[in-house]
């Protein structure tokens, strides 16, 4: 996996040679999807195709995104996938608590991603985003949210959003990746909202369509004036450690310093 991965492209499980072309597509993670992408009538299809795909290594790190925890087919997932060879994370849908990840973490030794769809999730956060060293990541599930919260407008889940980004950081996790953009010809509309996640603080967003990816990755890139910037800064902190003003008048001290560097390591994924 790239360093600071950005694009996560789901392909549904039970349809192998969509997996197939996922996995050659660009994206920095594949994420086969077992829940909402699979009829229920398909399920046991689906895992059957994937873990033959995970029987062996894979060109890209791969996820799977198993039923919820809840449902009738979750144990026999995790049962079947959590030790096959190829499997780089699994993904929750609709978790509500920390102690679903304590469950899932005593019988799956890898790494585990927690998406938030519900109120109950949201108010959870912190307690989730802590609950097991196995968890690396969590994010949002925007459409089952807006539906649970009866959310109109894209200002309504602005909230929930940084209440993820904000549990995320305080528990030491990478920024969350961006809920799905559902409509795949929009891809100005793509642009924008992943402008606007970036302000929030989300760090790459999650994909239905390859071509959405490059659409993505620009959003989140460093432009070539952050890049400059970032690169003053650091040339002025390592002359002169301490907060200063820099030529232009602005300050910087040992926080911007810290975006710096965190800028030109994303830049350097390039």
């Amino acid at each position: 996996m790239r360093p600071c991965p950005l694009t996560w492209l789901y392909a549904p499980g039970d349809r192998p040679p969509v997996v197939a072309k996922a996995l050659t597509a660009g994206a920095d993670v594949v994420v086969i999807d077992l829940e909402d992408a699979v009829a229920p009538d398909r399920k046991e299809y689906a895992r059957a195709a994937t873990s033959d795909l995970l029987a062996g290594p894979q060109p890209v790190p791969v996820h799977v995104r198993v039923n919820a925890l809840d449902s009738p087919w979750a144990a026999t997932d995790l049962a079947t996938l959590a030790a096959l060879p190829g499997l780089a994370g699994l993904r929750l849908p609709k978790v509500t608590g920390p102690d679903q990840i304590r469950q899932v973490a005593a019988a799956a030794s890898v790494p585990l991603y927690a998406l938030l769809e519900t109120a109950l999730g949201i108010e959870h956060a912190h307690a989730i985003a802590t609950a097991h060293p196995a968890l690396r990541g969590i994010a949002l599930g925007e459409a089952d949210l807006r539906a649970d919260l009866g959310v109109r407008a894209e200002a309504g889940l602005d909230w929930p959003r940084s209440r993820v980004i904000v549990a995320a950081r305080a528990a030491g996790l990478a920024p969350p990746p961006q809920s799905v953009h559902p409509d795949i010809r929009d891809l100005d509309g793509l642009a924008a909202s992943c402008a606007h996640g970036r302000t929030l603080g989300f760090l790459g967003r999650a994909a239905i369509h390859p071509r959405q990816l490059p659409v993505i990755e620009r959003a989140y890139l460093p432009t070539p004036a952050e890049i400059e910037h970032a690169e003053t800064v650091l040339e002025a902190a390592a002359a002169r450690p301490g907060a200063q003003a820099l030529p232009d008048g602005r300050f910087i001290d040992a926080a911007a310093v810290g975006v710096a560097r965190r800028t030109l390591a994303l830049a350097r994924r390039s």
